[in-house]
């Protein structure tokens, strides 16, 4: 009797009924992207809406999505959006610790060297991207450019490269805010109503 149950079990089909993380993690990452770079573009001053968003919806929302993805069983999901909320975690600890006390403020070569490995790490995930939809594979490659971008403003100094990097990266946030919302209403109307590039 145990025998026929356990296989009737194994023969059993499971249907994942949750819902898509993918957007909740990327709308959480690009309204936050855009933000920070309406600052490193010079057009807003580094304040606490930035870093709240910094924490709440860039850290606590992609970490959540990367949780979910975790459970949709989707490695690169929970890659990304894991990683990428921790990245939103760390920036506003290095920007807020010294503030408070903790920790001396980063200088810029560190802070150079911090941006660089989250390149690297972007180019490989880049790299992942090319057998997904045109949207996702810009989304990370103008985000490795990003990276590489501030960086390289950090490093040299100049003032301008950074200002560069924050226009990439408003275009960096908006593709991704768009890469959500087309998924979102695509879902919704089991139709492509904004296109992706599959």
């Amino acid at each position: 009797m145990t025998a026929q149950k356990n296989e009737r079990t194994e023969n059993r089909v499971v249907i994942d009924r949750t819902a898509n993380p993918a957007p909740l993690g990327l709308l959480g990452f690009g309204m936050t992207t855009v933000l920070l770079n309406l600052h490193n573009a010079d057009l807003i001053s580094m304040s606490s809406v930035i870093l709240s968003m910094g924490i709440f919806y860039g850290g606590l929302a992609q970490v959540m999505a990367g949780i979910m993805e975790w459970k949709k069983g989707n490695t690169f999901g929970t890659t990304a959006f894991t990683s990428y909320g921790l990245f939103w975690f760390s920036l506003v600890g290095l920007l807020v610790l010294p503030e408070m006390g903790i920790g001396e403020p980063t200088e810029k070569a560190a802070m150079g060297f911090y941006l660089l490995l989250w390149g690297v790490f972007t180019v490989f995930m880049f790299i992942g991207t090319l057998r997904m939809n045109r949207a996702t594979q810009f989304v990370f490659s103008s985000l490795a450019l990003l990276f590489f971008m501030l960086a390289l403003g950090d490093f040299t100094g100049v003032a301008a490269i950074t200002v560069v990097g924050g226009l990439i990266g408003l275009v960096c946030g908006s593709s991704a805010i768009y890469t959500a919302l087309a998924t979102v209403l695509n879902g919704v109307y089991q139709k492509s109503v904004l296109p992706l590039g599959e």
